[in-house]
């Protein structure tokens, strides 16, 4: 025979919603999988994240489903909760002994009998069926944990849905991290909770975009957006918007009768602060330094010290994971840990109240630059594409060593080394605009004594970088500059990079002698200093390009041979592109089209993993060419029609050079006469509409195959040393051994 609660007739003490529940139906969805298949589910996540509301709307349709079943009606999955859903509040109890008493009451339980409450408890709850909601256990969480473990032991017919900022971490728990909701989510909950607070509330065009960022600064928690929802009935979203630099002042209030915490935002992260043990709170101020994510590593340097030892880091980051003070991720470079800014903010205010925030940023500083160090050197190794993945996870944490070292002027030279060491980066994983902003920047300064070094790397850098953005004016200046202030502190090392890049305007600018003579002269000089690394095979493939030009197609096959088999025996792949994409030309003026896509399929994919757009639509070209080649105008016109709109998040197209842009106009005629104007052009309009992955996945794939023989393959030419564009009864020659782009720049 079941049993029934002591009150006749009631089904559980669920308040009435006052507010709409505004999204979230995925997340209402998994609850309502959990808890058919565990007696247990906890859902976790940082303060105003929403974990009451969530539980409380799964609470509610659990009672709905509950209350459909009629009376009599057979055992089954629905009988489940006959007993009703019982809401427990915890958070406002301190005192151990109270828990048992304050979960007693919210099950409506009266005994005056000297028997112990926890007696009591399991006593009723031994033969029923329901749903039990523990909402707010984090300070007491070792007695919750127990009590729970004993009551589902004891009540086989109980289910409980608990929400805190950590698990329980009790046997068959599935615990259930919440996140802030999705942007559109967020949206809709500003707006919704803005027009319950002032009925004229509306949402117009211009205010749109004001509130998504409103919404993302505020990291979409929803305690957040409900406080600020309030505000506009006074700002306007742009008003709003602006005060969020100070958003624990701002965001007060809430409204009557919702619990202390939730009252404000300062009070419901407070909250969560007072749980935290002393080292707890002290790692959590000083891992507010970092922007973004971060990994244990960093963690553990930044943050150790006499105070906080190096061996207890690892515990108590732990520790701010299960109270969801700390996010894990999944990145490509590994496990990584962040802060929602909100809480990231509220740690920096206490690390300010500590006055240790300068000392914490400048070893903040020392760190990223020994790890922007250290890419550089591992840059030339086999795991290149590694480092590529650990920096772009890195970027904004570097971005603030950056700001870092501009902020005194003192240790501007940091900022030099720091931003020349990321040239790789700039160049290499298609960050020309980042890298120029921060080179130009810590450039401004003129060069403390005994630091030359740095401000010639950072010199020679920025010529690279706005050479590659075809600004040959600032190219220069920044070259001769490395140049000359090399010759004067004898810095060898640094002129050898100004004379290689200064080859490489000029290869870029059609003077192919010069560029030889300069080119030539750069790689002396890295051997005579024992230099070798991407850079220095990056100069040999474009004095291939420059002999190639020139007519001398062997001597550039014999470099670009050696630059292959150097880079396959030390595992580097983005100077290997590069290389590959001279003797795939060479294939194509041998007649060997086949080979000449196998080079090119390769080079396409690497350029593509670094993200480097120049040498991927310089590969796009040269394939577009091939395909015409193998007779397939149509799709030759489709490549080329996708390599147009990424010259334009390049920069100059072609360098406008009449060899780089021979190629390209070859293809383009033999192509146009096959298809004809119009079908050419819409062709092309094809290819310039495809998303980036797209024309990958294409220019991988290749034309499907047909039973025609090939057009036969172009005649070939020597190239004009003037570099002009050839005329129309030379449209199917090559420059001998041009290819359209086979340099780094």
């Amino acid at each position: 025979m079941r049993h029934r609660p002591l009150h006749t007739g009631t089904r559980g003490n669920l308040p009435s919603e006052l507010s709409g529940f505004v999204g979230r139906g995925g997340e209402l969805g998994e609850l309502a999988r959990l808890l058919e298949s565990s007696r247990l589910v906890t859902v976790t996540g940082v303060g105003g994240v929403g974990k009451s509301r969530l539980v409380l709307a799964a609470a509610r349709r659990v009672a709905e489903e509950a209350g459909r079943r009629p009376e009599g009606a057979p055992d089954g999955q629905q009988e489940r909760y006959c007993d009703g859903v019982w809401l427990a509040e915890l958070a406002s109890v301190r005192e151990p002994a109270l828990l048992e008493l304050t979960l007693a009451e919210a099950l409506g339980l009266t005994d005056h009998t000297t028997r112990p409450p926890r007696t009591v408890l399991a006593e009723h709850l031994a033969g029923r069926r329901l749903l039990l909601v523990l909402d707010g256990f984090e300070q007491l969480v070792e007695e919750t944990a127990g009590l729970v473990r004993e009551l589902l032991v004891r009540s086989p017919g109980l289910r409980v849905l608990a929400a805190g900022r950590r698990p329980l971490a009790l046997d068959g728990e599935q615990a259930f991290p919440l996140a802030p909701p999705a942007p559109e989510e967020a949206l809709a909950l500003l707006c919704a909770r803005a027009a319950a607070a002032d009925p004229g509330f509306a949402v117009t065009e211009a205010d749109r975009p004001v509130l998504v960022e409103v919404c993302a600064r505020l990291d979409g928690l929803p305690l957040a957006l409900e406080l600020a929802a309030g505000r506009l009935r006074a700002l306007s979203p742009a008003q709003l918007l602006t005060r969020l630099e100070d958003r624990f002042a701002l965001l007060t209030g809430g409204t009557r009768g919702a619990l202390p915490r939730h009252r404000a935002l300062r009070t419901a992260i407070g909250w969560s602060h007072e749980l935290c043990t002393a080292p707890e709170r002290l790692l959590w101020a000083r891992l507010s330094v970092f922007a973004g994510q971060f990994d244990l590593d960093a963690a553990e340097y930044v943050c150790s010290g006499p105070d906080l030892p190096v061996d207890s880091v690892l515990d108590l980051v732990g520790e701010l994971l299960a109270q969801s003070l700390l996010c894990r991720v999944e990145t490509g470079a590994g496990v990584r840990y962040r802060m929602l800014e909100t809480v990231r903010l509220y740690g920096a205010g206490w690390l300010d109240s500590l006055g240790d925030a300068a000392r914490l940023r400048r070893r903040h500083r020392d760190w990223y630059t020994g790890l922007a160090t250290w890419c550089e050197l591992d840059w030339f190794s086999p795991r290149q594409q590694e480092v590529a993945a650990l920096v772009e996870a890195e970027l904004v944490n570097l971005r603030l060593a950056l700001e870092c070292c501009l902020e005194d002027p003192e240790e501007v030279h940091l900022g030099q080394y720091l931003a020349g060491t990321l040239w790789f980066y700039w160049a290499g994983c298609g960050r020309l605009t980042e890298g120029r902003h921060w080179l130009d920047r810590v450039l401004e300064n003129l060069p403390d004594a005994g630091y030359e070094g740095s401000r010639l790397k950072a010199l020679w850098v920025l010529g690279y970088v706005a050479a590659l953005q075809g600004d040959t004016v600032a190219a220069m200046s920044a070259l001769y500059e490395c140049r000359d202030g090399a010759a004067r502190t004898e810095k060898p090392v640094a002129a050898a990079y100004a004379v290689h890049r200064l080859g490489c305007l000029a290869l870029v600018s059609d003077d192919m002698v010069r560029a030889g003579e300069l080119l030539g002269s750069a790689l002396e000089r890295y051997r005579e200093a024992g230099e070798l690394n991407s850079n220095v095979l990056m100069c040999q493939v474009e004095l291939a390009m420059a002999l190639a030009f020139q007519g001398d197609l062997a001597g550039a096959l014999s470099l670009c041979r050696e630059v292959r088999d150097i880079c396959e025996e030390h595992g580097e792949r983005w100077t290997k592109a590069y290389a590959l994409y001279v003797l795939a030309y060479a294939a194509l003026d041998a007649g060997g089209a086949g080979e000449a896509r196998r080079l090119l399929a390769e080079c396409v994919a690497i350029n593509h993993a670094f993200r480097d757009l120049v040498g991927l639509v310089l590969a796009v070209e040269l394939l577009a060419l091939v395909t015409v080649t193998e007779g397939e105008p149509a799709e030759a016109a489709v490549l080329q029609g996708a390599a147009e709109p990424m010259w334009d998040g390049v920069g100059l197209r072609l360098f406008g050079s009449g060899y780089f842009n021979a190629p390209r106009l070859m293809c383009q005629e033999r192509a146009g006469e096959l298809l004809g104007a119009e079908r050419y052009a819409a062709c092309a309009g094809h290819g310039r509409a495809l998303a980036l992955d797209e024309l990958v996945e294409r220019a991988l794939r290749g034309p499907e195959p047909k039973p025609a023989p090939p057009l036969p393959r172009p005649r070939t030419a020597v190239g004009r040393a003037g570099g002009g564009v050839p005329g129309k009864q030379e449209a199917h020659r090559l420059p001998r051994g041009g290819t359209g782009g086979l340099t780094s720049l």
